[in-house]
């Protein structure tokens, strides 16, 4: 879940270098660093502890430039956060920067330790520049000592290596993490995320599970896991990068959160009509695929696993169909009995969360009817790699918290909801009623930003405190889960998000005036057991937050504050209510006075196990 940068060209690559770190700080910011071959085919190493702006610090300090060269921002896995556990890492004139989880890095650590190569550091990462070291040592070139490496490797990589002694190539090599060629002319780049290289170029090479790749600036070579060469294509990106500017916004977190009116409207063009959901945007087999669907397994992580518990309420009450929901890092590790006619569907912001598409590929020897993602990234190996896709149209979201990617997900899992539904038997009205709501939705999503100051000043009372309870019912339940984990996520106040019905069973117990519980009350079904459930934690001396709308009959009183949200319809409920809670866990965090784009300890893409 780091960063990766590359370049190669005919110019200084230094500043291309520094503003790719700039771009993917979101993925790691425990340390960066660049190491540059300069005019005299030396090695010039920088690194440090920290943000992207403490290594530009380190380079003011003591320039350095090159026409190659690599750079990467961390997020610590093997070592604490540190100078000298920073990347690149360097074994002899061999630079080497890193992404993923090498597993069997103490054997060869052992093994280099015998042939007498020194460890600087307590990372895995060192294992494998030492190794290529040793390789070219023997008389191979760089890549191939770097395939022969490779090959010693288990685990997942994304690696970018460079030499002093070949100052006009730059080697890369991707197994289990993902990694781009940035093509350009009469120069070339490699990121982690193509986004780094968009101020250089809009022409990208997505290389495939285990693909090797030399590049000099006049070409690119690319041979696969088997070592035959391969053409790989050549994708020309849309759109612009203004997501990389917050423009008038303090923070991109806050920036994202307004932007969803916008994000779920492009989620839905093309893909509704003004009654009904035109199925054909899942993918070109979608209609051979669907109608032999008899259960849906979801899998997912963190926000995006929430996202696939609230379509778990929708396709078993809209579709009849039954639906599991699971954590990815437990499915792949658990063995599974998979029904005849289940669709394995994945739900994943990059595309490229390792424990996701571990157990994508697990799901294809086990049988599954067919597979499909709702992803945000349409070069994703989720995407790659699965029959049927539905994209949504989030934009770059440079937030770690999930915001903008959680509602579009919500709305992308309504639409194939839909679709399942209406070869189950949905009838047409009904299906006619949900799509003339998600018509009104981006204007609801509007009138939902709109509740800013009024939840801006609901933040104040959680200024001082440390601990929050969220409660929702049915498919709130999940909204709920979500609004804990931004909570703590940005502010680090511990959260926890329980069904309001199971207060009596235990959560009850942690009650008192200095536990303010939040809770999310539409006026659904279940208001009437929920208002039951809150008398509970009143008898208590709990503080209530009440997210209601403004037909559930709340009302504020001394010890309940009612933050009334605008109606809406039911179907579109779980989106709706998710903004009031983004927008009071980000402010929330800044009365905390904490990083709300960079919380401690996270990164944005995770893509190690």
């Amino acid at each position: 879940m780091c960063g990766i940068v590359g370049a190669l060209a005919q110019r200084n690559v230094s500043e291309i270098l520094l503003e790719g770190l700039r771009r993917l700080e979101y993925r790691g910011y425990d340390s960066a660093g660049v190491c540059l071959v300069d005019g005299d085919s030396q090695l010039q190493l920088r690194k440090s502890r920290g943000k992207v702006a403490d290594l530009e610090a380190k380079l003011a300090e003591s320039p350095a430039g090159g026409r190659l060269g690599i750079a990467h921002t961390r997020w610590a896995t093997h070592g604490e956060p540190s100078d000298r556990n920073s990347h690149p890492h360097v074994s002899g004139d061999i630079a080497l920067v890193h992404n993923g989880i090498i597993e069997n890095y103490q054997t060869l650590r052992a093994e280099l330790q015998g042939k007498g190569y020194e460890f600087l550091s307590d990372t895995d990462t060192e294992v494998v520049v030492h190794l290529i070291h040793s390789l070219a040592a023997s008389g191979l070139s760089l890549v191939e000592a770097v395939t022969a490496a490779t090959a010693q490797l288990h685990g997942a990589y994304a690696l970018g290596v460079i030499s002093a002694r070949e100052p006009e190539v730059m080697v890369c090599a991707r197994s289990g993490s993902p990694l781009v060629i940035g093509v350009g002319i009469e120069e070339n780049f490699i990121a982690s995320d193509p986004m780094a290289l968009r101020q250089v170029t809009d022409r990208f090479i997505f290389l495939e599970e285990g693909d090797i790749a030399e590049i000099t600036d006049a070409g690119i070579a690319v041979r696969d896991h088997s070592g035959a060469e391969v053409s790989r294509p050549v994708h020309k990106l849309d759109g612009s990068h203004d997501a990389a500017d917050k423009g008038r916004y303090r923070h991109y977190m806050q920036k994202e959160i307004f932007e969803q009116p916008q994000v779920v409207a492009a989620t839905m063009a093309g893909r509704i009509g003004e009654s009904t959901v035109l199925s054909e945007a899942l993918g070109a087999r979608a209609h051979e695929i669907l109608p032999e669907v008899q259960q849906v397994q979801i899998v997912a992580c963190g926000t995006s696993y929430h996202a696939g518990l609230v379509a778990r309420y929708w396709l078993e009450d809209w579709a009849g169909i039954p639906c599991s929901v699971e954590v990815a890092s437990e499915i792949r590790y658990r063995k599974t009995a998979v029904r005849p006619g289940t669709l394995f569907v994945t739900i994943s912001q990059s595309g490229e969360t390792a424990d996701t598409l571990a157990a994508l590929r697990q799901a294809k020897e086990l049988g599954y009817l067919a597979s499909m993602t709702i992803c945000n990234v349409p070069n994703s190996s989720l995407v790659r790699e699965s029959e049927l896709s539905l994209m949504t149209e989030a934009g770059p979201e440079i937030g770690v918290a999930s915001t903008k990617a959680f509602t579009t997900q919500l709305v992308a899992l309504q639409l194939f909801c839909i679709a399942l539904a209406k070869v189950n038997g949905l009838p047409a009205e009904r299906e006619a009623e949900l799509v003339r709501a998600l018509h009104q939705l981006p204007d609801l999503m509007e009138q939902f930003t709109g509740l800013d100051t009024l939840v801006q000043i609901t933040s104040e009372a959680f200024a001082e405190k440390h601990h929050a309870l969220f409660l929702g019912r049915g498919v709130e339940y999940p909204i709920a889960l979500e609004g804990a984990l931004k909570l703590k996520e940005i502010s680090y106040i511990h959260a926890e998000a329980y069904p309001a019905g199971e207060l009596k069973h235990g959560p009850l117990a942690l009650v008192d005036a200095d536990m303010p519980v939040i809770v999310v009350a539409p006026n659904n079904e279940l208001l009437e057991k929920l208002k039951s459930n809150l008398q509970e934690v009143r008898a208590r001396g709990g503080e209530l937050f009440v997210f209601a709308s403004p037909r559930a009959g709340f009302v504020s009183e001394a010890g309940i504050t009612v933050v009334e949200v605008p109606d809406a319809p039911d179907s579109l409920a779980p989106i709706l209510y998710t903004v009031p809670l983004q927008l009071l866990s980000y402010h929330v965090a800044l009365l905390k006075g904490t990083d709300v784009d960079q919380p401690r300890n996270l990164a944005k893409s995770v893509t190690v196990e």
